[in-house]
């Protein structure tokens, strides 16, 4: 789950990180009082939205008045923005963050997350701050500094004073970052994040540290222990039809092509993705419905489904081991009757009783095809979604 920047720095704050002084706004008028009351000959507005590039495409100003400060707030808020991080539509504005600006003299970038690979939390620096990581990451990988923590000792001091040599810290901000990376450390373990990243990381023309820019990232399995940051989710920032599949236990993520998979299981979901592309067609999302799915959930898999118009056609692929076929098939049926899909759907089935549900779907006098395997499956969806389009 993503949050805010505002949010995230006020997770800083608790944790003890130095951030600018700021505060969040609603209204133009608000803005206003919020400049006026940080101080000040200038300020920095950011509009909050679940996606970086926020500066590029016009979201983030430094004004030089409180009058300044409002009307910019009143221009982005009600609107979207559209960065290189969000499709052309782009994320809606519900408010901005005001801060007092920092006097630069220098830019880093910081970041803890996973590293899948090794399966321990990494540290990425750079002296690069303040652009794309990836831009630096393919163009200049030598500017990429990485520290591995193993788990049993945790983050070690050397490896503190490694980053903040590669970085060309002397040696009172050296103390300094040693500081913030276990702060961030400890947070990053307390709520059970996937990602903490300061970018930039500022070093002031005061010799301080601060965290100028921050976002975080948490694993959705771990929300439930954690109501706090549970409490910062901002349906309007994601995907609608991603928000009310979670409603029914449904893993769902809206992809760009126009062929709907429906199946169960994470890993088929892939390999079903995999086939349809290989066959020449893109799939339109990724949907598991999970091992003991049933008919209600099958029935607001396909309402999510037919409410995407770039959908042509539907592939569904369900192994039958916990739920045995021929229910599976009688569901998908009821299914396909009460949402009234009319878009063509191909259905294979294996497992359990496979053939039952295949012969339940031939007999139907339904428009839904059964495929005797995946591969014919993948390649019969693929060309009615052609011919449909």
């Amino acid at each position: 789950m993503n949050i805010h920047e505002y949010q995230a720095k006020q997770l800083f704050a608790q944790a003890g990180i130095p951030i600018p002084l700021g505060k969040v706004a609603t209204s133009k008028q608000q803005a206003m009082a919020i400049a006026d009351s940080l101080g000040g000959a200038a300020w920095v507005v950011k509009a909050q939205i679940h996606a970086g590039g926020r500066g590029k495409a016009g979201g983030v100003q430094l004004l030089p008045s409180v009058a300044a400060v409002g009307e910019f707030a009143e221009k982005l808020l009600g609107t979207r923005l559209s960065t290189a991080q969000t499709d052309s539509v782009g994320l809606p504005i519900d408010s901005v963050l005001i801060e007092q600006p920092s006097p630069i003299q220098r830019e880093f970038y910081l970041s803890l997350l996973v590293d899948r690979a090794t399966q321990r939390l990494l540290f990425v620096a750079s002296q690069a701050g303040g652009i794309d990581i990836e831009t630096v990451a393919a163009k200049s990988p030598e500017k990429i500094i990485t520290v591995s923590i193993q788990p049993v000792v945790g983050l070690q001091s050397y490896q503190c004073r490694h980053i903040g040599f590669a970085l060309g810290l002397a040696m009172p901000q050296i103390g300094q970052l040693e500081k913030l990376m276990r702060k961030m450390y400890r947070l990053f373990k307390d709520k059970d994040a996937s990602q903490v990243e300061i970018n930039p990381l500022v070093e002031t023309q005061q010799g301080e540290l601060i965290a100028l820019d921050v976002k975080m990232v948490f694993d959705d399995n771990a929300l439930a222990l954690h109501p706090d940051i549970l409490a910062f989710k901002d349906p309007r920032q994601e995907d609608e039809k991603e928000n009310i599949a979670q409603k029914f236990g449904l893993n769902y993520i809206t992809l760009d092509g126009n062929i709907a998979c429906m199946v169960n299981g994470a890993g088929l979901a892939m390999a079903t993705m995999d086939l349809i592309k290989l066959n020449g067609g893109l799939p339109a999302n990724f949907l598991d419905v999970g091992g003991g799915t049933n008919v209600e959930k099958v029935a607001e898999a396909f309402k999510l489904i037919v409410a995407d118009p770039k959908v042509k056609a539907v592939l569904v692929n369900i192994f039958g081991g916990i739920v045995q076929c021929d229910v599976i098939a009688a569901g998908i049926l009821a299914a396909v009757a009460q949402v009234h899909v009319t878009i063509p759907v191909v259905v294979r089935l294996e497992g359990t009783n496979a053939q039952a549900g295949r012969d339940l779907l031939r007999d139907s006098k339904m428009a839904v095809l059964a495929a005797d395997d995946l591969t014919t499956a993948a390649a019969q969806v693929v060309d009615l979604a052609r011919n449909a389009a």
